[in-house]
Parts: C-alpha cells; sequence; structure tokens
C-alpha cells in the first residue's frame, strides 16, 4: 500500500478562489468512485478528507482553507449543507413582537440549479446510496451523482454572462471548516475595501487569526504524514500582506514541511484606475519578496504580460478561443496548468514530495520560479510523442504563465517538467518492421521528453514526470477550445467546418515547466525599478496608514533589488542591475 503524504490547501482572496474552484473541480472530476478498476495515478487522499456527518453518511471534501470578503459568497453558504442539523422551534423562547426583514437572494445560475435538484434527489436516495457506497469506497460521497447526471445529460453550460463570483461554478460541497469571510473589508462597493498590503498585514491578528490557527489545527491533527501547505494567494491586493503574514506563521509553526505559494494575479480588475494600478504594483513587489522568503518556493502565476502598469499582450494560445480578461476564462487555464505542475506530489506510486521539488528548483536563495504551459499540448490524433515534437522544430510549445518570457539561450538553473493526458502507447512511435533496432533508440516517454528539453537546455538540471491520464473537463469548465480539438483535446486531422456544431472537450493533454533561470533576474529588476519609482502617499490613503512603514518599504525593495542579482548569469548576457538603470534615468 503505499503512503499518503497528505496536503492542506489555502485560498487566500477572491481571484485564487476562482482558480482554486476550477481546481478542485477538476479534482473532483478524476475521482475514482469504483473498486473494480485499476487505481488511479494520482492518490486524491493527499488533497481529499474522509468524514462522517451527524447522520452517519461518509463524505469526501477538500482539505482546503479559503478566505475571501464579506459579500463574497453570493449563493454559497458559509458552513455548507453536508453537515447541518434542524432547527427546531422549541429552540425559540421569545414572547415578544417579531419584525421580520426580506431581502431579494441572488439568483442562482442554470448549472446550481441543475445542482440543487440533484441534491434534492440525493436526499430521498442517501440511505441507499451510503449502504453501497461505503461497501465499495470508504471514501464515498454525494457527489458522485454530478460525475454521473451532469455528464450522461451531455449538457453544455454557457455561464460567461452569469459567474460573478467562484461559488456561481463550484460543483463540489466544502468542509463546514473551509470557509472564512473577513467581515471587516467588503467584496464589493467603493468603501471599506481590501486595497493596500498593509491592510492584509495587519488582519493576521485577533479574531482572523484565531480562526485561522483553529482550522489549521483542525485540518493537520487528521493527517498522518502532513508533506505540506499549497498556498494560492492574491497578489495585486491588499490579500498579499495576509498571503505575507499567513506563510510567515506556516514557516515558523511548521518550517519542516514544503509550503509552495502560487502568487495569483488577474489580467483586468474592475473599475480600474491608474491610482489602484500602481497601488497593485506595490503590493506584488512587496507580496513576492515576503511570501518568497517565508515559502519553499514562490511562483507567480498570471495571463498578463507584465506585473508593471504597462503590461505586454496576453499569451496566444493557438487552439484556445478565450476572453483573457474573463477571470472565469483565465482561472480556468491557470488550473489546468497547476493540475499538472503538482502531479509530482500527488502521485500514487513514486512520488516526490514537496519539499524535493523546491529543493531541486530554490537553489542559493533562488526561490522565485516561473511558470510555462502548453494549454492544450498539441498533439494530432493518431501520431506519437517524438512526431509532436519534430513539428515544434526550434521552438518551444509552451507560453509564460508567471508573465516572465524565456531568455532562449538555453541557459537555466533547474526545471521540472510534466506532461499529462496522453496514453502511453502514444508516446513511443513503433519501429518500421524488418529494420534493425537503434542502439539510442527512445524506449518510454520520459525519454522522449527528456531529450527534447536537453536539446533546448543542455547543461539544465531537470526532472521529468508523466501522466498518463489527462485532466477531465466536466460541466461547468468554459468550452474555450476551437474546432481543431477533438473531445478528447487532441489536434483533428481535418478540422470540422464552421457550421458544424463542435462537441464538448472533455479531456485535455498539458505540458508545463516550472524553472529557475536566469529569466528571472530581468525580471524582477523591472518589477523593481518599477515600484521603487513610485510614490506611495500619492498612491492611495490606505496604503501607508496601515503601514509598512517607510523604512520597511525600502527595505523590502532593497530585498527584492538583491534577489534579482540571485539570478545574475554571466552567460546569459541580458541582465542588467537596477542600480544601473536608476543611475541612467
Amino acid at each position: 500500500m503505499s503512503l499518503c503524504r497528505e496536503v492542506i490547501t489555502l485560498q487566500l482572496g477572491h481571484y485564487s478562489n476562482f482558480v482554486g474552484t476550477h481546481w478542485w473541480n477538476l479534482q473532483d472530476a478524476s475521482l475514482c468512485y469504483d473498486l473494480d478498476g485499476s487505481p488511479g495515478e494520482l492518490q486524491s487522499d493527499v488533497m481529499f478528507r474522509e468524514g462522517v456527518t451527524h447522520g452517519g453518511q461518509v463524505t469526501y471534501t477538500p482539505r482546503l482553507i479559503a478566505m475571501d470578503l464579506k459579500g463574497s459568497l453570493q449563493t454559497l453558504r458559509q458552513e455548507g449543507i453536508l453537515y447541518e442539523t434542524e432547527n427546531h422551534a422549541g429552540a425559540f423562547s421569545w414572547k415578544g413582537q417579531v419584525v421580520t426583514h426580506k431581502h431579494t437572494l441572488p439568483t442562482k445560475n442554470a448549472f446550481l440549479q441543475d445542482l440543487d435538484k440533484l441534491d434534492n434527489e440525493e436526499i430521498l436516495t442517501e440511505a441507499d446510496l451510503h449502504s453501497s457506497q461505503q461497501a465499495q469506497y470508504s471514501g464515498a460521497i454525494p457527489i458522485q451523482t454530478v460525475n454521473s447526471s451532469l455528464e450522461h445529460s451531455k449538457r453544455v453550460y454557457s455561464l460567461e454572462g452569469n459567474v460573478r463570483v467562484w461559488s456561481d461554478f463550484l460543483r463540489l460541497h466544502l468542509h463546514p471548516r473551509t470557509i472564512s469571510v473577513i467581515h471587516q473589508y467588503n467584496h464589493d462597493g467603493e468603501s471599506d475595501r481590501l486595497e493596500a498590503f498593509g491592510q492584509g498585514e495587519a488582519l493576521c491578528k485577533g479574531p482572523v487569526l484565531d480562526e485561522l490557527e483553529d482550522k489549521l489545527h483542525f485540518f493537520i491533527e487528521e493527517c498522518d504524514y502532513l508533506q505540506g501547505f499549497q498556498v494560492l494567494c492574491d497578489l495585486s491586493d491588499g490579500f498579499s500582506g495576509l498571503g505575507s503574514k499567513v506563510t510567515e506563521l506556516l514557516q515558523d509553526s511548521y518550517g519542516g514541511r514544503g509550503i509552495l505559494t502560487w502568487g495569483l494575479s488577474p489580467v483586468s480588475h474592475a473599475n480600474s484606475t491608474p491610482v489602484r494600478e500602481h497601488c497593485h504594483l506595490l503590493n506584488c513587489a512587496l507580496g513576492m519578496i515576503h511570501m518568497a522568503n517565508h515559502s519553499s518556493f514562490f511562483c507567480p502565476l498570471t495571463l498578463r504580460g507584465g506585473l508593471g502598469p504597462r503590461p505586454t499582450a496576453t499569451p496566444d494560445f493557438t487552439h484556445l478561443n478565450y476572453d483573457p480578461t474573463l477571470w472565469y476564462h483565465s482561472s480556468s487555464l491557470l488550473a489546468l496548468a497547476l493540475d499538472t505542475m503538482t502531479v509530482s506530489y500527488r502521485l500514487r506510486q513514486h512520488s516526490n514530495p514537496m519539499w524535493q521539488l523546491a529543493d531541486a528548483l530554490a537553489v542559493s536563495g533562488r526561490k522565485v520560479v516561473s511558470a510555462y504551459g502548453a494549454i492544450p499540448f498539441p498533439v494530432v490524433h493518431g501520431t506519437h510523442l517524438s512526431e509532436a515534437f519534430d513539428t515544434f522544430a526550434d521552438a518551444l510549445p509552451w507560453k509564460p504563465l508567471s508573465a516572465c518570457p524565456e531568455l532562449g539561450n538555453g541557459c537555466c538553473y533547474g526545471q521540472s517538467v510534466a506532461l499529462r493526458g496522453l496514453e502511453r502507447k502514444c508516446m513511443v512511435r513503433p519501429q518500421v518492421p524488418g529494420t534493425q533496432p537503434l542502439l539510442d533508440y527512445p524506449c518510454s516517454g520520459e525519454d522522449i521528453l527528456a531529450s527534447w528539453i536537453q536539446s533546448h537546455y543542455p547543461a539544465s538540471p531537470m526532472a521529468v514526470q508523466i501522466v498518463s491520464s489527462a485532466s477531465k473537463l466536466t460541466p461547468p469548465f468554459p468550452q474555450i477550445f476551437n474546432k481543431s480539438v477533438s473531445p478528447q483535446g487532441l489536434l483533428q486531422k481535418q478540422v470540422p467546418s464552421t457550421s458544424a456544431v463542435a462537441p464538448p472537450v472533455v479531456s485535455v493533454p498539458v505540458l508545463t515547466s516550472l524553472q529557475s533561470s536566469p529569466a528571472i533576474g530581468p525580471w524582477l529588476s523591472e518589477l523593481h525599478i518599477a515600484a521603487s519609482r513610485l510614490d506611495p502617499h500619492r498612491i492611495a490613503s490606505s496604503f501607508l496608514t496601515h503601514g509598512p512603514e517607510p523604512s520597511d518599504l525600502q527595505e523590502a525593495l532593497e530585498q527584492l533589488r538583491v534577489l534579482a542579482h540571485c539570478y545574475h548569469n554571466e552567460n546569459s548576457g541580458l541582465f542588467h542591475s537596477s542600480s544601473e538603470d536608476d543611475d541612467n534615468d
């Protein structure tokens, strides 16, 4: 029996919860409910926990703490519905006058309405489901009905105009201890906004800290072999300050565990202004250096062309039709990439714990890494992996997912490459019958992938991971693929006519790369220069009201400059120091 090393996930901020919701939907779609088949390559117990409701029903919910602001849940109940108890009228003893205040509840979209119908049907058959499923699988959960009914219905949900918050497309139930709502700040409106780094830092004390520690202890105490924490944190608002304090808390209390932090930033914000964009820039700079200091590694994830006030164009994915400014779309791509980048510490067999992944990438103080992804990985139906790489010639198939373009000079301190979604039989091209086998002929997909990586990065230390099972796309994942992509995520030899209705894509192969490379140096340097030129007193009254002190701000920016210099490579020829640029201004 393989050892299960548990992971606890923290999602801090609204966009992080967008990405996290897509990510958990992907995990839920991949759950194995039938023990008659072979177990999956990924071990779901790493991310999920088993529990029992008050009525004795077995549940299987994410090992997750999600934090957001007041008004961000809309139709979602903070405590969920799995562990609810009846409210008895006899419990109320008040005999005086009762005044009832009514307000209109948010309208649920078509997907949530269908989920409610399935939940109601589940209540009617709960006893039968519980007795039969518990005998087959110890992690049985009611959400199996979603995996069967919604998929068999073949209904495609177009939620682009109906997603206001992340709970509008959440397909699985959460534990009552998962959601934390920060009532001091509003999700909507112009008042009481969590805009500045210092506001977030100040939150991590008092009731917010007490509630966080209580939830952490609950999830940690039931883990047998906790390998670490997966932190998704908004980078451009006040949650960057909260994330800095949360990662510091994790490092101080659980320093021997892995802490992999992903800084999330959307392409655009609602009601953005130049002043707010400058505030976002300072939040990014401060959050990045502080969370990198307190994490095993820190990786920004964004489809912006840059973290500065004037980003370049968003990545162009050839086989996608997506709106990068739509959070529902952009977060789905980042979740797909994250699903592949994290497979190494979620494998059932031969897994590499979080700290091994971090130790391989965060060397010599270089704790910021960059991400790249090919979504989908372009493989023509009926061809093999080696043939797919032949079509790329000297080009790289992936696009930047951290706003950090590659230098293209073959220099890299280390990288972790993961490919999922191609069956083993599609890896190696069979040799022609009657020919003499070549001594150096690749015998596995790992050999082919490693050989291709080495052709672009000859001296780069690397780890290669291939998982044959693809990411399953179930409702309500957005259908953002063009007609060249088949339902299995492969490229079609003949593209259907424009008038033909394309069937939904239900799975997709993805190739990702996590890199520690000299390219991060000039990227961090540019961020340092842009942040150093801003006057925080002229940005927003709230930025320095709650901190940081001007001296702390300057110290953090200096740490960012020093960190950028850690990536300096004499052979890259493209690195420039911040101090040189400042002198030339």
